[in-house]
């Protein structure tokens, strides 16, 4: 890996000495200030000089630290450098061994339990659960281990926000040190790019991954949505472009509420959903699983998707589709984070759902909106109404879409 500019006060970061940092060092900031390329060299700095003893790297699972962090890391310190077991997370690296885990819940806790840890690296900090990150702290144990970890903005009811990066005592103490970055910390970004990445975000999220700032999420969850860039009709498709892109059909289940199937095709750039099915049985007959069944076969047709992508609660549903011979996938329900994602595909406008086909995801899109009662308890998380197209949506791009391909 080739590096570019640092900034200085990227610079002033990577080359303090690893023993004068502080127990928790957080970079947090906007998107593409460069606190995941200048942390590499701190962290190889550390990996190299610091404490003796395990080394420990996470982030929302093994899959997003590999694309966030390890390739890059891989890259720059070269291929005879490291061995790394993908299946059991085991990097060894100039002579050390370090452990890859996932924290994508509260119970992934116990995978730290009996550990003794001497440094960590964090990746994506707010979404890892404060139980998991409690448990770290506890577990590194070896005298001088240090923690670094890296985050964009999230809300200032985070634990992460309210316990570490303002709190005056931990701040005072030097237990935690929390470096700060926007867009012109980075000097390899042209002013043309800069003003490209801003515009790929509206509202809150601007104020989050543009500004860098701690606010609530209010108001419209894709705000960032037009009618017309976000929409298309059959004359927009390229010529044979369901031979060339990946099909699959992402489900929302209601029992009682409204079932959705959207019928999603990806080119590799952009995500095509050119039609929808839409039951609500509180407003017609209700149907059996049986009769969903069969409605999802019709709704398939001749061309068969890659797999089915279904809603991970809706356990006898998914034996129904089994024993007809239909692939399903449980979808990944990581509801804020897939939130976050949809929202960078809509805003770069790369989801596109067609302008006649999908009239019930057109109509929630422009009312799916935050739960305001929620966020005044500290919780953020949609109204759960006008939501199943969206939720269906959601699990396709959090399922299938890594986080690097929209990475801006």
């Amino acid at each position: 890996m080739e590096f570019g500019l640092f900034g200085k006060k990227m610079l002033n970061f990577i080359t303090k000495p690893w023993e004068e940092d502080a127990r928790i060092n957080i970079l947090e900031g906007s998107v593409r200030s460069g606190k995941t390329v200048g942390m590499i060299p701190k962290w190889i700095n550390y990996i190299k000089n610091g404490p003796p003893g395990l080394l420990l790297m996470t982030g929302v699972s093994k899959e997003t630290v590999f694309d966030n962090v390890l390739q890059d890391l891989f890259d720059t310190v070269g291929t005879n450098n490291y061995r790394y077991n993908a299946q059991s997370g085991l990097i060894r690296m100039f002579g050390r061994k370090i452990k890859v885990l996932g924290a994508k819940d509260e119970g992934s806790e116990k995978y730290l339990r009996g550990k003794t840890i001497a440094g960590a690296y964090a990746d994506e900090l707010t979404l890892m659960p404060e139980k998991f990150f409690k448990q770290l702290l506890n577990r590194m144990s070896v005298k001088g281990a240090k923690l670094y970890g890296t985050t964009n903005p999230d809300s200032p009811y985070h634990y992460l926000y309210t316990e570490y990066i303002t709190d005056e005592e931990k701040l005072a103490s030097g237990m935690v040190k929390d470096y700060h970055f926007e867009l012109d910390d980075n000097p390899n970004l042209d002013e043309e790019y800069k003003e490209f990445v801003r515009n790929a975000y509206t509202g809150f999220w601007y104020l989050r991954m543009i500004e860098g700032k701690w606010v609530v999420a209010q108001g419209a969850v894709y705000d960032m949505w037009d009618k017309q860039l976000n929409t298309f009709t059959d004359e927009d498709l390229a010529p044979g472009f369901k031979h060339l892109a990946q099909r699959y059909i992402s489900i929302d289940y209601g029992a009682q509420n409204p079932t959705v199937f959207l019928d999603c095709w990806d080119d590799g750039d952009t995500v095509w959903i050119l039609d929808e099915y839409y039951h609500d049985g509180r407003n017609t007959k209700q149907k059996e699983n049986s009769e969903y069944a069969d409605d999802l076969i019709k709704f398939i047709g001749d061309q068969q998707p890659r797999f089915i992508i279904v809603d991970p609660s809706a356990a006898a549903f998914k034996v129904t589709l089994r024993n007809r011979g239909i692939r399903t996938k449980d979808a990944d329900n990581e509801v804020l984070e897939g939130i976050r994602m949809m929202a960078t595909m809509i805003a770069k406008r790369k989801l596109k759902v067609h302008r006649k086909n999908c009239p019930n995801f057109l109509k929630e899109v422009s009312s799916y909106v935050w739960d305001e009662k929620a966020i005044d308890r500290g919780v953020e998380q949609p109204l759960k109404q006008n939501d199943h197209c969206m939720d269906s949506a959601r699990y396709l791009i959090k399922t299938v879409i890594r986080p690097r391909r929209i990475t801006i």
